[in-house]
């Protein structure tokens, strides 16, 4: 099947055609390392990991590049680092190793390569050599900023003239800019900040360039797919598309662009001020990160999303039927991905479709088909979805208080084997208070968490 997609640059529709027929390579833009990710950081983390695994399916594990970035330097991360009196490394370094442990949580897959921002810095600086050079780019008061009407195309992929642009601007235009609309590529650094020498000065990059070098670098001048949240449009990713092709005006760069849609909360931007704001590692200390994940996949990605803990408990339940119906199924291992979740997929990753025909399949474990349990689990692979056994799923949580349930059931057989039922009932009963039913059954009694 040929996958296809909503291209943001071409505004319709479009079929897959990669550069290399049997390879493909897509970049998406990774976090900026200040602070933990929340639901709108999650988002397109588990978006992509599903293009990921679906691309993967169709040229093979080694024959699809899914780089995303992390930026480990930004003025964010010096203020935060800077309130919190730490060093801007260890803000860094610690604030990586809870993003890899909550991508881990959400389900998703490593990509394939992951640059940092600090490691590409003479990448950087040939790129601005480069720029300037072919009149593109200019030095100013030591920054080296991007020369926007010099480049006549600036605006296409997000559709806003220069004019828009300038007329937008809410911010006071630094004196040493030639013009309103251009964008900082190098600044100065003092001696408290992170900087590098270069042949303007002691100094560190602007954002927008950042991800140009590292896509160059890992992918080359033409790849196959960009992605990214709506909000990087513009003017992050209209920024990339100008200083890279300005520098190489044969690179084509990205041929397709994807992007994710916006979400609230509860009906509303998500803020701290408005109490809406979710870190997902706070949601995990009392949700499953596959939970999670399902929530955001129930709208297809380039819609909004409106997430909200009636949708949270929808997706619980959800996943609660499907490994139900895994429980009861006689078939253990995956089998092939249906074709009908493949077709969903491949025609813009509808992901609702696919979770449709997944309830559909369950169904087909409780009427007793064959193969729809290995159907359903097929499904799940290329969701990222259904990785666990039914029984790890229903039991899941404290190691200790396991413990202490099976404890609790091994005195309840005992209580009933001496025949004192209304010892076995109380234990039912504090358990069923806490949330866990116990199943006997001819095997012996399980239990599970409701």
């Amino acid at each position: 099947m040929t996958f296809q997609a909503y291209n943001t640059l071409t505004r319709q529709k479009e079929p897959l055609e990669p550069i290399e027929p049997a390879k493909v390579g897509f970049y998406v833009c990774g976090p900026t390392v200040y602070d933990l990710i929340h639901l709108g950081n999650a988002r397109p983390l588990v978006v992509f990991d599903v293009l990921f695994r679906l691309l993967r399916l169709e040229y093979g594990d080694g024959n699809v590049k899914y780089v995303r970035n992390i930026t480990d330097v930004e003025d964010k991360i010096n203020a935060v680092a800077k309130e919190r009196g730490i060093a801007i490394f260890e803000l860094t370094a610690t604030t990586t190793e809870r993003f890899h442990e909550d991508a881990a949580a959400l389900g998703c897959l490593e990509p394939t390569v992951e640059p940092r921002a600090t490691a590409h810095i003479p990448e950087m600086i040939t790129l601005m050599e480069t720029l300037i050079a072919r009149g593109h780019a200019y030095v100013a008061e030591g920054h080296v900023l991007f020369d926007v009407p010099s480049y006549a195309p600036y605006g296409k992929l997000s559709g806003n003239s220069r004019d828009e642009i300038v007329a937008g601007a809410r911010i006071e235009v630094a004196p040493y800019k030639k013009d309103a609309a251009d964008f900082v590529l190098w600044k100065p650094s003092t001696d408290d900040q992170p900087g590098w020498e270069s042949p303007w000065g002691f100094g560190r990059p602007g954002w927008h360039l950042e991800c140009s070098a590292m896509s160059h670098k890992h992918l080359g001048a033409n790849f196959d797919i960009h992605g990214g949240g709506r909000d990087l449009i513009f003017p992050h990713h209209e920024n990339e598309v100008a200083q890279t092709c300005a520098a190489d005006p044969e690179s084509g760069f990205a041929r397709m662009w994807m992007h994710n849609g916006y979400l609230s909360v509860d009906g509303e931007k998500m803020s701290k001020s408005l109490g809406n704001f979710h870190t997902v590692r706070d949601l995990l200390e009392d949700w499953p990160g596959e939970a999670l994940r399902f929530a955001l996949l129930t709208a297809q990605y380039r819609q909004p999303l409106d997430f909200t803990f009636d949708l949270l408990k929808q997706a619980k339940a959800s996943l609660d039927r499907f490994y139900n119906a895994l429980a009861q199924s006689a078939e253990p291992a995956a089998g092939p991905v249906p074709d009908d979740v493949l077709a969903a997929l491949n025609d813009d990753l509808n992901t609702p479709q696919a979770i449709s025909i997944m309830h559909s399949l369950a169904d087909g474990v409780f009427r007793g088909e064959k193969g729809a349990g290995a159907a359903l689990r097929g499904a799940g692979v290329v969701m990222g979805l259904l990785q666990s056994s039914a029984k790890d799923w229903f039991q899941s949580g404290d190691d200790d208080e396991a413990g202490e349930i099976e404890d609790l059931i091994a005195q309840r057989l005992a209580a009933r084997a001496n025949k004192d039922f209304a010892e076995a009932d109380r234990i039912r009963d504090a358990l069923k208070a806490r949330s866990i039913d116990l199943m006997d059954g001819p095997e012996g009694t399980t239990w599970r968490r409701t």
